[in-house]
């Protein structure tokens, strides 16, 4: 039976993190592993009064087949917030409402790919969009991450030298590396992508979570109808909810329209319904607020968690916003090696390679603040410390 399935699925692997995080699923370990909100900070009194007012009101209704669009209304706040923070001419008729930005994702993966097309990713990359795009079978090329972006006279080259399809990039604090683009650097990817007639994909969840430093515009500003852009309320609201979206000129949303309908008729309406009630009768701002001011502490005892327990040479980045930083051991270490260890430390993360299409990035990990109190966080880098000064002294490869 096994040669029955489609020989795609032999080049499409699990998701790495899914499985590490049933490895961390024991209550005494300290999880840095998965990409997740705090759920100390989920509204859950007001999404509770969304949902019994959306049900007395306008139960049936919900309940009943909806338009493969989404709900009128909430695309609308969504065109309605782009329009307002960044001047954009948006329309609800160029936003399509998708299950999480994931399915935006599978969606944009469906209606562009074909099997051998290039795919520009950043190195490294998301891992959730190299398993979403992966399962049309491109060819992905990684373009190397500096400080403030992309690599853009290597992108320069490989828009010229390999013509792909697109570019998928996360520019407000990077996943898996916390990075941010700086104006300058979304201009240049505006631009080589503009002349060279190349789609920009711009991931953009947790662009409203930047704690440190000024906002700078999306790419779309200087890209235009070039760029299509994906978002969520997984990171601002809840991500149970499964309520994600593509921001993208008329024709482009046409044929994720058609994908969409093929795929799932239309997103779950309850929690679309319910959400944009809790959005018509609530602050977001200043809920989005009270999760900038916890991250930022979070981050910043992490951060300093691993200035005090780890050995000088491991390095980190310091994100300005977001969920996750990017720690880059010495070299020699594998942090792969160091993950078992760590689990019998009682602490977890995500090593590095998985976000590399290269096998690269033996020597990196990931780790997510947002999900630990700060209490958690300095113990647990204190234990992932003590890993690692053990390894350096046995020599771990």
């Amino acid at each position: 039976m096994e040669n029955s399935f489609a020989t795609r699925m032999g080049k499409v692997k699990k998701s790495f993190i899914r499985e590490i995080l049933k490895v961390a699923g024991d209550p005494e370990i300290i999880s840095f592993a998965g990409g997740l909100p705090n759920p100390a900070l989920f509204p859950v009194d007001n999404m509770r009064a969304a949902c019994v007012k959306v049900l007395d009101e306008s139960a049936r209704a919900l309940l009943q087949y909806q338009t493969s669009e989404g709900h009128g209304p909430l695309r609308e706040f969504i065109a309605r917030r782009y329009r307002e923070r960044w001047g954009f001419d948006a329309s609800a008729d160029e936003v399509l409402v998708t299950s999480g930005s994931q399915q935006a994702l599978d969606l944009i993966g469906k209606i562009f790919i074909d099997a051998g097309d290039r795919v520009v990713l950043e190195r490294p990359g998301y891992l959730g969009a190299i398993q979403a795009l992966g399962i049309y079978e491109p060819e992905f090329v990684q373009v190397e991450l500096e400080d403030d972006g992309m690599d853009t006279a290597r992108l320069a080259e490989t828009l010229a030298e390999r013509r792909p399809k697109f570019i998928y990039t996360v520019p407000n604090f990077q996943n898996p590396s916390g990075v941010s683009y700086s104006r300058e650097r979304r201009e240049e990817v505006a631009r080589l992508a503009v002349d060279s007639g190349c789609y920009i994909i711009e991931d953009d969840p947790y662009g409203e979570l930047r704690f440190r430093g000024e906002s700078v515009p999306p790419i779309r500003l200087w890209a235009g109808a070039n760029c299509i852009m994906t978002g969520s309320f997984s990171k601002t609201v809840a991500p149970g909810l499964r309520v994600g979206w593509v921001y993208a000129p008329r024709e482009v949303i046409d044929k994720l329209l058609i994908a969409k309908q093929a795929a799932d008729l239309h997103s779950d309406s309850l929690s679309q319904r319910v959400l944009y009630q809790y959005l018509a009768d609530n602050d977001i701002d200043e809920h989005i607020a009270v999760i900038r001011d916890a991250y930022g502490r979070q981050r910043n005892a992490m951060v300093a968690a691993v200035k005090e327990h780890c050995p000088p040479d491991v390095k980190c980045t310091e994100p300005e916003g977001g969920m996750f930083l990017w720690m880059t051991l010495p070299k020699g270490l594998d942090s792969h090696a160091l993950f078992d260890k760590a689990v019998a430390a009682k602490v977890a993360f995500v090593p590095g390679t998985p976000f590399y299409t290269d096998g690269g990035g033996a020597n990196t990990m990931r780790l997510n603040y947002s999900n630990s109190d700060e209490e958690k966080i300095h113990e647990g880098i204190k234990r992932l410390g003590r890993v690692i000064k053990d390894a350096v002294a046995g020599g771990c490869a």
